[in-house]
């Protein structure tokens, strides 16, 4: 063999897509560490360098948050139309289409029930992958449809937010979903079923101002921002400073707006441990005594 054959660079072979290395690492959006994957999943999804919660699709979240098996699906049967033929950048229905090819579902929602320690449940997961997570019709709509189907099985229910807030593409049609939510959700009170909201990092607008934030009991992830308007926007129209981190989930639960920050990895434990002792003290509500006295007719309702 001559010898400048033996020394000679070898091209580098061509492999097709079929044949590359799967991706087995992910970096910290946070520390930018790199973390096995397989780790990383073990851990919630949680950065083992640094505490960071990654932001998690929704799907991830069930996995993350229900017993091994328990899910089944409710959502899924209602899409998403243009009925404000909204254009911005592009038409609206090229932007839902590229983020139902994204994420496989129609909308920014999944809904279903499962178990969490052995305890029935509905949930719904709003998913950020999906334009943000933002809140139209259908996410309204599914999330009416589970809080109602919570009602119907006597079961708790659990809602994980993810969300920039209202989805301008259906301007007023995405605000109405605000009082509709809340409604459906006044019906799991008057059952007296425990509601418990999840706020992941981000949870802001439209849905902070109304589902989100009227559970029975509030959790936050660590380091979740949380707020209605952007610092920028609340700087400027109050015209004061405002303190680090103030719409972030620790500084929020000095001040009472959230109960509990809890960790990822303990969450599926806390949430057990919160629905044993609500479902436990819920008592059906005794029915109106009416008492007669005398040409006077009082009702008293039970305490």
């Amino acid at each position: 063999m001559a010898l400048d054959k033996f020394f000679r660079r070898k091209k580098p072979q061509q492999t097709t897509d079929s044949e590359a290395l799967p991706d087995l690492w992910t970096k910290c959006t946070s520390c930018k560490a790199s973390v096995y994957n397989r780790d990383f999943e073990a851990n919630a999804y949680v950065c083992p360098k640094c505490n960071h919660h990654q932001r998690l699709g929704a799907t991830k979240r069930a996995e993350v948050l229900l017993d091994d098996g328990s899910f089944v699906q409710l959502s899924g049967r209602v899409t998403p139309l243009d009925p404000l033929g909204f254009v911005d950048t592009e038409p609206y229905p090229e932007r839902l289409r590229r983020a139902q090819a994204k994420t496989g579902r129609p909308d920014a929602i999944l809904t279903g029930t499962g178990r969490i320690l052995g305890q029935e449940v509905t949930v719904a997961i709003m998913d950020f992958d999906f334009s943000g997570g933002s809140m139209g019709s259908v996410v309204g709509e599914e999330i009416t449809r589970a809080a109602e189907h919570a009602t119907r099985t006597n079961t708790p229910f659990v809602l994980v937010a993810a969300s920039g807030g209202a989805r301008m593409q259906e301007s007023a049609l995405s605000l109405m979903q605000m009082a509709k939510t809340t409604v459906a959700l006044e019906g799991l009170a008057d059952a007296r079923l425990p509601y418990i909201s999840i706020l992941t990092d981000p949870t802001t607008g439209g849905v902070t101002a109304s589902f989100a934030t009227i559970a029975d009991v509030i959790i936050a992830e660590p380091g979740a921002l949380i707020g209605f308007a952007g610092p920028r926007v609340i700087q400027q129209t109050i015209r004061q400073n405002l303190p680090d981190g103030f719409q972030r989930a620790e500084f929020l639960l000095e001040h009472g707006m959230v109960d509990l920050v809890t960790d990822r990895r303990q969450q599926r434990e806390v949430l057990g441990q919160l629905l044993t002792v609500l479902m436990a003290t819920r008592r059906p509500q005794a029915p109106s005594v009416q008492l007669e006295h005398g040409n006077a007719m009082t009702e008293r309702g039970a305490v």
